[in-house]
């Protein structure tokens, strides 16, 4: 059975876990790197999730935390989704879907016009994932990737209003 969290800063531990586990699991999938965040100590965990206007959310089967995502409030009306993660064996089960409707639902209860991503150009499977949830490649810049050059791939899904 599949559930749903919304993460508060009580909550640390298990976004540390759910993070952590994000960064082995898919290191090409993210621009920060595990070094960067497995020896971070509790403050750095509670900071992240002290954001204000933030919206964090856990995915658990049968109790066992599977995947992940994040919702950061952008500028005007647009909202962010990051850190989108589901463990590779959770894969499938439309546990990403199930995430991202709920970010939709943060940002549209959030005064959110839209929603916006970066993903790492060459991630063909979370494009494909982002496309099929109705985020469309936006052509501006995104953030400047380690490399120098290489930059991440916007995309953006407008949402409904009622």
């Amino acid at each position: 059975m599949v559930t749903l969290r919304v993460l508060t800063t009580d909550d640390w531990p298990l976004w540390r876990t759910l993070r952590l586990a994000a960064l082995t699991d898919a290191p090409s999938a993210f621009k920060v790197r595990l070094a960067a965040w497995d020896k971070g100590e509790e403050g750095r965990w509670h900071a992240r999730l002290e954001l204000p206007g933030a919206y964090h959310v856990a995915a658990l089967v049968n109790g066992r935390a599977v995947g992940m995502a994040s919702g950061l409030p952008g500028a005007a009306d647009i909202r962010e989704l990051r850190s989108v993660w589901v463990s590779s064996e959770a894969r499938g089960r439309g546990i990403g879907n199930r995430l991202i409707t709920a970010i939709e639902t943060w940002a549209l209860g959030s005064g959110g016009a839209a929603l916006k991503l970066a993903v790492l150009p060459g991630n063909e499977p979370a494009i494909a994932f982002y496309r099929r949830n109705g985020f469309i490649a936006t052509g501006e810049p995104g953030d400047v990737l380690p490399d120098g050059t290489t930059r991440e791939q916007v995309m953006v899904k407008p949402l409904p209003r009622a």
